[in-house]
């Protein structure tokens, strides 16, 4: 009887993806998801394991693929995996955050069902739920071009994941108790690549030859820079888009970023070192791996080559040389500059401000004064529900208050086709890494001091990068701004600064706006943002999966027949 179970759900998957994604091709994972000991910084810790593997194995597709990725729960409590920068077009049932589905419980499988449709570039996922990021769990997303789809450079002889971030000695338990009791965390204890320490992972190269290096900072608290001794970096790529090819000799890169750059071996034959190091910290954490010749003549010696510290100007100037390479096709043939962004009118202006209250005595991190707190229920499947009680729209007011903060489920409405400008403010003296589900932008402008209407005038309409994470911090003097930026799934915002971005509400569902700084997206700096459509159609939204986990006031409700 289980085998006939396991073989209708085989072919209810396989209807699915027939009726929603067409003849696009699909590919299959199944992945358990269990504890398992792990001692990445010499301390023993309960690691969050893949297929017993940290970190966790590598997702490997082409455009418009389609993902069926069958998770079970092995753990002892609730878990859900999000994916960073996937777009999941017309599709947020599949977001895998708190506000759009419910838990995978102990013990039980749940079967996500994604398409990277028109995406190409490097992304990554990981756990979403309690402080399960700090334990593991993460690994990398690639999403290939499709064969007849040309790529602005050659082949590459190696392609390469690099996942690196800021670790704790402490499990995540430990360190979501800390937060719970209403402190914030201590200063990490170090930083890992691939989950190891330093020298601990090696990538190998012949010498002459050219390598692909996809660099994500998938830590919690702290912006990186990487870089690789001896050797500049050819920037090619930023999460989903091609960029103008500019040579590097180290990469700034804040959290929930990834980058893609092209390194050639064309040093005399030995061993460098592969660096990451803190940035914006007054103490600096610098970890090394190892790039090994075939024909190395000799292993590393001397010390790391160090890099940038607390330098913001540095970090700003770098910033706003990444541009979009106009002629270069993206996930289609035609160029990526034949959407024209800066001639469509904004219908709104967004400005969204970070703040650090202490609520009921307790360390919180709002937006616009408003620290959000989890519902009983899923957002998303309130909304279809129609369960009243849950949130309200309009939760979250649309331009800073200036009050003190708050607790509330904080949800903004937004129109479907709308063009949004988004200005995240950031007035405190730490760096701030924001990401949108669901939507890229495009980063058109950044700098220090209070934005203002007048600040429009220096605005890169032209080749900005589009992205789905943006950071914001302090700026320690005014650079002239009219440059080339790019479009993003996360951006930065520098310490006493702002960032200006444009957004195509073009992608119907609830998504989340949230800080990639982890404790502060749990203490309550995010919220959603709710796309809404009044046609209730297939055209704009898919259904409520079959196989969707039903909880709190939506248990006990059907999905849809089969």
């Amino acid at each position: 009887m289980g085998d006939y179970r396991g073989l209708s759900w085989v072919l209810a998957v396989l209807v699915s993806v027939t009726c929603i994604c067409g003849e696009d091709p699909y590919r299959f994972f199944t992945w358990n998801v269990t504890y398992g000991d792990i001692y990445p910084l010499g301390v023993k810790q309960q690691g969050i394991l893949i297929n017993g593997q940290f970190p966790g194995p590598a997702i490997e597709s082409v455009t418009n693929d389609n993902l069926i990725i069958s998770v079970y729960n092995s753990l002892d409590e609730p878990f859900l995996l999000s994916w960073n920068g996937v777009q999941q077009r017309r599709n947020s049932w599949q977001d895998g955050v708190w506000g759009t589905n419910c838990p995978i419980p102990p013990g039980q499988n749940f079967t996500y069902i994604l398409q990277v449709k028109d995406q190409i570039g490097s992304f990554f996922y990981f756990p979403s739920l309690a402080f399960h990021k700090a334990a593991g769990g993460y690994g990398g997303i690639k999403i290939s071009s499709r064969p007849l789809i040309p790529v602005p450079f050659p082949p590459p002889a190696g392609d390469y994941t690099i996942l690196a971030g800021d670790w704790y000695k402490k499990n995540h338990t430990d360190l979501k108790a800390i937060l719970d009791g209403g402190s914030d965390l201590p200063f990490p204890d170090g930083l890992l690549i691939n989950g190891r320490a330093s020298n601990g992972f090696t990538f190998n190269v012949d010498q002459g030859k050219t390598y692909r290096f996809r660099i994500s900072n998938v830590g919690i608290a702290t912006s990186i820079n990487f870089r690789i001794q001896g050797h500049k970096m050819l920037l090619v790529e930023v999460e989903g888009t091609h960029t103008l090819q500019n040579t590097y000799s180290s990469l700034d890169i804040h959290l929930g970023q990834s980058y893609s750059v092209l390194v050639t071996a064309d040093q005399p034959a030995q061993d460098y070192y592969v660096v990451v190091s803190t940035r914006f910290t007054s103490q600096v954490l610098t970890t090394t791996s190892t790039l090994h010749y075939s024909n190395s003549a000799g292993r590393v010696s001397g010390p790391p080559p160090g890099g940038p510290t607390i330098q913001i100007d540095w970090s700003l100037n770098q910033a706003r040389s990444i541009r979009q390479n106009l002629s270069a096709s993206g996930p289609r043939p035609n160029p990526q500059g034949s959407y024209h962004y800066g001639l469509v009118n904004t219908t709104r202006t967004i400005r969204l401000a970070n703040s650090a209250p202490v609520i009921n005595g307790k360390q919180r991190y709002a937006v616009n004064s408003v620290s959000f707190i989890p519902a009983d229920t899923p957002l998303k499947l309130a909304d279809y529900f129609k369960i009243s009680g849950v949130f309200d729209l309009g939760s979250i007011p649309d331009n800073p208050t200036g009050s003190g903060g708050y607790l509330k489920t904080s949800v903004m409405a937004a129109d479907f086709r709308g063009f949004a400008e988004v200005v995240f403010e950031n007035s405190e003296d730490t760096l701030q890494s924001w990401h949108i589900d669901g939507h890229i932008f495009f980063v058109v402008g950044m700098d220090g001091g209070q934005w203002t209407p007048a600040s429009r005038l220096s605005y890169n309409l032209r080749d900005t990068i589009s992205r789905s994470t943006v950071q914001v911090g302090p700026v320690l003097s005014l650079i002239p701004m009219v440059t080339r930026l790019s479009y993003r799934f996360t951006v930065q915002v520098y310490p006493k600064s702002w960032t200006a971005l444009y957004i195509p509400l073009d992608n119907v569902g609830m998504w989340n706006v949230r800080s990639e700084n982890w404790a502060r997206q749990y203490l309550g700096q995010q919220f959603y943002l709710r796309v809404y459509s009044p046609a209730n159609s297939w055209r704009d939204e898919y259904p409520i999966p079959k196989n969707a986990l039903l909880c709190g006031r939506a248990s006990g409700r059907k999905t849809r027949p089969l």
